[in-house]
């Protein structure tokens, strides 16, 4: 059983750490719950940190003839400065975090479709941006994967997420090492996932690992990340997974019958042609990375980025959910 590093993220802590949402409540998050067990979590409420208690008048976006600010429309009162200054202050206190997940919408904490009204307490909408806090990190931490709790009830965009997490996780604990050899085995190790997710990042960072201009380790490993994030900031294409899969295909083309090659190759058709995921070709692989005792590809994280556990099932498969032919 591989063992992951744990992934220190930022939450909001409304997501099932505390009740302070501006009502009190507190937000009961599946994914959340799911990934308790594997993550570090940071729990913030920036709201609450800036003074304004709980409960509360909430807050908004209100653009005017001054630019947008955030308000406290009810009370007429401005938390923009409060706001900016408590973030900067906290984005100084952070070390080796590795993402953040934040509540979907809030004024604070929103990663993307936060509403902006117009002056005038008419509730009229002008846009949408991003939520004050959210921002701030954001312009601190550009690199970092950053995603809310709703976006994450998305199977694509958790696993993008999740991978990414994991694996800047491991990067940060191979940093801490300091060792130029750790480093060259931590991108062996993930040479499929990146093959995956840009071959043009894989050949960079393969160059950066030769390290033929004999830099110290700081410079090498800081080089490394740099294109790391760059390869992780979108999730592959099915057509860069097919090549991965053919590439592993590859390794088992002497021991394999011809039955077998061609049941793999029709399953990997009806994956081109969206009829399955890329589950059952992964399952087919993982069998005779077992059967042909194959270690480069047993430790590749392609096949397993993140725990299993956080694979999760969608409701509509899951066979914990309800019989609906019970009478």
């Amino acid at each position: 059983m591989r063992a992951f590093a744990r992934p220190r993220v930022v939450v909001s802590r409304c997501l099932g750490f505390d009740h302070c949402r501006w009502n009190g409540d507190m937000i009961t998050s599946e994914v959340v719950q799911m990934i308790t067990p594997h993550v570090d979590f940071l729990p913030v409420c920036a709201e609450v940190e800036i003074g304004l208690g709980v409960p509360r008048k909430p807050v908004r976006f209100v653009e005017g003839e001054n630019g947008t600010h955030l308000v406290q429309h009810e009370t007429g009162l401005d938390v923009t400065g409060r706001m900016e200054t408590f973030a900067a202050s906290f984005a100084g206190t952070l070390r080796e975090i590795d993402g953040f997940l934040l509540k979907s919408r809030s004024p604070s904490c929103g990663i993307r479709d936060v509403k902006v009204y117009r002056q005038g307490g008419t509730g009229d909408t002008v846009g949408k941006t991003a939520g004050a806090f959210a921002a701030a990190m954001a312009d601190r931490f550009p690199n970092l994967p950053a995603e809310d709790e709703g976006r994450l009830r998305n199977r694509r965009i958790r696993e993008h997420f999740l991978t990414r997490l994991f694996t800047l996780a491991a990067f940060r604990e191979v940093q801490a090492g300091g060792d130029l050899r750790e480093l060259a085995a931590f991108h062996t190790r993930n040479k499929l996932l990146l093959m995956a997710y840009s071959q043009k990042e894989m050949r960079e960072l393969g160059r950066v690992v030769a390290n033929p201009e004999k830099k110290t380790f700081p410079g090498v490993a800081g080089e490394y990340g740099d294109h790391l994030n760059a390869a992780l900031s979108r999730a592959p294409r099915y057509t860069a997974n097919i090549n991965v899969l053919l590439h592993a295909l590859g390794r088992f083309k002497a021991g394999i019958s011809p039955a077998e090659k061609t049941f793999f190759l029709d399953t990997l058709e009806q994956y081109r042609q969206n009829r399955v995921t890329i589950c059952p070709n992964l399952m087919i692989l993982r069998g005779w990375i077992v059967r042909f005792d194959d270690d480069y590809l047993r430790e590749q994280t392609f096949f397993s980025p993140f725990p299993a556990e956080l694979m999760g099932v969608s409701q509509d498969l899951s066979h914990s959910q309800r019989d609906y032919w019970e009478k």
